[in-house]
């Protein structure tokens, strides 16, 4: 049984905390935290947890309740939870870059990874934007699409980490068929929906009102969405943002493509926070995420919930066994 790997993020955030967590299941197969040792016991200690700590070489059976398989990775400087160092930049892309090498060469069904602080990352002069973008690079796919789930709403997004002002001229005729035809895919053969009901909000207020609040709706977005309905997907032409997100409209849709980070995702967090998970859509492999930052006043002082990272190893174990069952 192949492992999953969990990136445990910024050391000085809660990503050590809720990965302590998973000593309380008992899964099909190995989870696996990526992490320095040391600091993870001291977290425990911090805690007050006991949690037995295996070094991970292999095993194909899950750990028993009480355990966590880690994969050690060093920490650069001895880290104090809620405190962030530059120094410690390069470790969590560690993380990053062995889970990805390991599913991407066939040792892992993939990984759910912990919050990372990108700007931190950026202050130690390292050029970074998030998971995503990450991944991308790595996998060395042209594009990914960023989907956010509750146990009732998924919301894809055209664009992810932009300025606003660059939103617009982002979304192009070949961005959205690219984010169309992957959101499709990955409907059909990861969440098995074999015809997919898809909403799409506009760009602009109220859809840009017959062009009087904007053309990229009638210029841009309809033209695209015209052709996917003439192949006979089921889906929406662009519809204001306001008035999609009401059960009326959501009881029969399997996901919403929204065309910005912060037109969908606070409907979905309002929705189900500390229970929604990210998934990387257009991966060849299977990356999930918990919906929340680093929340460094939290770390060390047992107020964090684990219940996202729960909930996106959920998922990719789902995923996983999917996708065994398919091949």
């Amino acid at each position: 049984m192949l492992p999953l790997y969990i990136t445990s993020g910024e050391p000085a955030g809660i990503g050590p905390d809720i990965c302590l967590s998973l000593a309380n299941r008992i899964d099909e197969r190995p989870i696996v935290v990526l992490i320095d040792k040391d600091l993870l016991l001291k977290r425990a200690q911090q805690l007050k947890l006991e949690v037995e700590l295996i070094d991970y070489v292999g095993q194909e059976v899950s750990a028993a309740l009480g355990q966590l398989y880690v994969e050690h990775v060093p920490v650069t400087k001895s880290v104090i939870a809620g405190q962030l160092d530059v120094s410690n930049a390069a470790y969590v892309l560690e993380q990053l870059r062995r889970s990805a090498d390991y599913a991407m060469s066939g040792k892992s069904v993939g990984v759910a990874t912990a919050p990372v602080q990108k700007s931190i990352i950026n202050d130690a002069g390292i050029h970074f934007s998030g998971h995503t973008e990450f991944y991308q690079e790595f996998a060395g796919v042209d594009r990914v699409v960023m989907m956010l789930a509750t146990k009732t709403l998924r919301v894809a997004l055209a664009t992810t980490h932009l300025p606003l002002r660059d939103v617009a001229d982002a979304i192009t005729q070949d961005r959205l068929h690219q984010v169309i035809d992957i959101l499709i895919h990955d409907l059909k053969t990861k969440f098995k929906k074999d015809h997919p009901h898809i909403l799409v909000c506009g760009l602009n207020p109220h859809a840009g009102e017959d062009g009087y609040l904007g053309m990229e709706e009638i210029e841009v977005i309809n033209p695209v969405l015209e052709r996917y309905r003439a192949q006979g997907v089921n889906m929406s032409l662009s519809l204001p943002a306001d008035t999609l997100f009401t059960p009326e409209n959501l009881k029969d849709a399997d996901a919403v493509l929204a065309m910005y980070h912060d037109q969908g995702l606070p409907v979905l967090k309002s929705q189900g926070f500390g229970e929604a998970i990210n998934i990387t859509l257009g991966l060849p492999f299977i990356r999930t995420s918990v919906d929340h930052g680093t929340a460094l006043s939290l770390a060390g002082t047992g107020l964090a919930k684990s219940s996202s990272l729960q909930v996106a190893v959920d998922l990719a174990l789902e995923l996983a066994r999917a996708k065994n069952n398919e091949t």
